[in-house]
């Protein structure tokens, strides 16, 4: 299951697509909302994507996914649109046999997801508003001495 949406996600539901009598394990990794980034209190975000290809970069990261581990199911959506503090804005979900190869597809799926995949994070905080890992952030960050790593 893939999906990018404007609706709020539902990972329980996500969780009961994929799990199957098979798995001994499902790992579950929910993105949220946080209230502050680095020293900036942050009042809500925005997320945009380029569908078609987030679409198909996400199904990329599902098969590498499944030629790397042996997993019974994987689930991932991804939120668009504003995202109030709190609110679910990525959601993955490995079923597999193992905890082990269940974890380790699960990071490897957002550590992909951050890198590979064409949606775009902007931040409103008080004071002003940036686009996530945009030259005006990262020198912004720089100058604040606040974390570049962007996980």
């Amino acid at each position: 299951m893939i999906l990018v949406t404007n609706d709020p996600l539902d990972p329980e539901d996500m969780t009961s697509k994929v799990r199957l009598p098979t798995s001994g394990a499902v790992v579950t990794f929910l993105g949220t909302t946080r209230n502050v980034t680095g020293c900036r209190k942050v009042l809500h975000l925005e997320y945009e994507a380029y569908r078609p290809m987030a679409d198909n970069k996400l199904a990329e990261i599902a098969d590498e996914m499944t030629e790397r581990w042996p997993v019974d199911g994987i689930a991932i959506a991804h939120r668009t649109g504003r995202l109030e503090i709190g609110e679910i804005s990525l959601v993955v979900v490995i079923a597999s046999r193992h905890r082990k190869d269940a974890f380790e597809a699960c990071q490897y799926a957002v550590d992909r997801i951050k890198h590979k995949v064409p949606v775009w994070k902007k931040e409103y905080f008080e004071g002003g508003e940036v686009w996530v890992e945009s030259p005006e952030d990262v020198e912004a960050r720089e100058v604040f001495n606040m974390p570049t790593d962007f996980t």
